[in-house]
């Protein structure tokens, strides 16, 4: 007699292939968690606003469109982060003397202080770990991360060139917030099965009804 089929999933191997290919997914997550929640924790700022805040000279103005050439982000986008960050009086925004269309802008006393010694961002880094790999390793890891998006069925999710936690314009208090959320519980072993020991974080993740991206998060429009 034939034995009869089944739907239920074959268990995780311990150690097995899959299974370590989730735990690098995870720890990629739990980095650019770790790393956001240095930033608003020692500067009271998300890594996006620390990008804004670096394109800006020390004792200079430069206009909203060169900013989000710089960072690979919409004007639109820029502009959500700049409003945040002149509210808290890190930077003033003033109309060009030469051309009024123009909107301008420059570091306060606060900006500055804090551009005394900015933080390297976890982008930065990776860009220039990543660019110190051969063309051929580069695009192998290109085409795998593609392989996983399209896997995990993320095409259609709008993200920006920005490892962080949350949404680009979201607030510090927001990405504080996300990180500081309550765990979930736990599943009994029973439904955890042998998916338990991967999740043995520190810390929780942001939880799954955290706010999704802005809308103007998309790939950049070309900027004039």
């Amino acid at each position: 007699m034939e034995p009869q089929s089944t739907d239920e999933p074959a268990p995780l191997q311990q150690g097995g292939i899959v299974e370590q290919v989730m735990v690098a997914l995870r720890r990629i997550i739990r980095a650019i968690d770790l790393h956001s929640r240095f930033l608003v924790n020692r500067y009271g700022l998300t890594g996006p606003q620390l990008a804004v805040l670096k394109q800006i000279p020390r004792d200079g103005a430069v206009s909203v469109g060169k900013i989000a050439r710089g960072i690979l982000l919409t004007q639109a986008t820029v502009t959500g982060i700049l409003d945040r960050l002149e509210r808290r009086n890190f930077v003033r925004r003033q109309r060009s003397e030469v051309d009024k269309r123009q909107v301008l802008v420059s570091l306060t006393d606060a900006g500055r202080e804090v551009m005394l010694a900015p933080p390297s961002l976890l982008h930065e880094s990776f860009a220039e770990t990543f660019g110190q790999l051969q063309d051929w390793e580069q695009t192998l890891i290109l085409a795998s991360l593609q392989r996983l998006v399209r896997m995990l069925e993320a095409e259609n999710i709008e993200a920006t060139p920005m490892l962080t936690t949350g949404p680009v314009t979201a607030a510090a208090e927001q990405v504080r917030a996300l990180l500081d959320a309550p765990a979930i519980p736990e599943a009994p072993p029973s439904e955890a099965g042998a998916m338990g020991p991967m999740d043995a974080d520190a810390a929780p993740p942001p939880p799954d009804a955290a706010p999704q991206p802005e809308p103007n998060e998309a790939t950049p429009n070309p900027i004039a």
